[in-house]
């Protein structure tokens, strides 16, 4: 038997590969919120700093970091079309001007510190300044509407729920964005920042309650699955991950609340996951089974994943070790 039919014949080890590839988009997808979230967030609370001194530290913190970090949006995507094409093809062609609008949003974030840096004329800085923000705040407003819209099968641009879990993720990545921050910097700025970590957090929890109100209200096809014990276990650990960050805020233990916001982001990916299985696409019938690729391809894929993700793992380690402690005063965005 060639090794050809051999990866043909069944899935790998027989393992339930269109699960596992079903959590791995969504694990991917959380890496990216939670990762890039803290730079969204920094690009926030930017527009709520009036110092230069103060508004350079925010971009020296972010400056090594967020280029890399999007490249988990790509692999995300990347993820989704090569083992569930089908749902990659019908939610971008059903949401293409919401994708363009996110794209549009990440590089006005992009492009907006670069621009900022090359010249000191105050109205120059003043427009970079808020194309900044904006940008910053309308990825994941923008990315909040897109998984709404998954998630209950809505096929049009701006619906309610999606504005509300758009508003949640905003609020949510400043709260990654505080816990960062206070990790990176030191003196005023990082304890002005602490009332920003909780007025978000409970916007974020006030969001996060109405938009599993209006699932159980308005969505009875997802009753079942908000009752489930993994959505439901999740929702108790996002209160207690609340709790944790709230406490280790108070107490100045940074790496605490920021390891806090991280479960937070994860918890969020989860239950968006736990509603959905096993329907990955609503609007066009689709399951994680029938959507997923051939077995084939399914295994050559698990085989490069399990090559490549530690690959990037690592890349991360060296780049975040490289780069770690905290910004000094006077240091600036490069």
């Amino acid at each position: 038997m060639t090794s050809e039919h051999w990866l043909a014949d069944g899935p790998l080890f027989g393992l339930p590969l269109s699960d596992l590839w079903f959590g791995l988009v969504f694990f991917i997808l959380g890496m990216f919120l939670f990762l890039d979230g803290f730079d969204f967030g920094v690009g926030a609370l930017f527009g709520t700093r009036s110092d230069e001194h103060e508004r350079e530290q925010l971009l020296a913190a972010i400056g090594p970091f967020w280029d890399g970090n999007e490249v988990w949006l790509v692999v995300f995507g990347g993820a989704m079309f090569a083992a569930f094409p089908a749902v990659y093809a019908n939610l971008f062609s059903r949401h293409y001007l919401l994708m363009f609008a996110i794209l549009g949003a990440l590089i006005a974030r992009g492009l907006a510190p670069e621009m900022y840096e090359q010249r000191e004329d105050e109205q120059w800085k003043r427009w970079w300044g808020r194309a900044f923000v904006a940008g910053s705040i309308a990825t994941p407003f923008f990315l909040g509407m897109f998984t709404a819209n998954w998630l209950l099968g809505a096929t049009s641009l701006v619906t309610l729920p999606g504005i509300v879990v758009g508003l949640a993720l905003v609020a949510l990545t400043v709260v990654d964005g505080v816990a960062y921050l206070r990790v990176k910097t030191r003196g005023d700025l990082r304890e002005d920042l602490r009332s920003a970590g909780y007025l978000s957090l409970v916007a974020y929890l006030a969001l996060i309650v109405l938009t599993l109100g209006y699932v159980y209200v308005a969505a009875p096809q997802l009753r079942g699955a908000l009752f489930s014990p993994t959505v439901v276990g999740l929702v108790v650990v996002t209160l207690l991950l609340a709790g944790v960050y709230a406490v280790a805020t108070s107490r100045d233990r940074y790496y605490v609340a920021f390891g806090a916001a991280a479960g937070l982001v994860f918890a969020l990916v989860g239950v968006v996951a736990g509603l959905m299985y096993p329907a990955i696409d609503r609007v066009a019938g689709l399951t994680v089974e029938s959507a997923v690729v051939s077995t084939l391809p399914l295994n050559l894929m698990t085989i490069g994943a399990a090559v490549l993700l530690p690959l990037i793992f690592i890349y991360f380690g060296v780049l975040y070790s490289a780069f770690s402690g905290p910004v000094e005063a006077g240091e600036g965005y490069s």
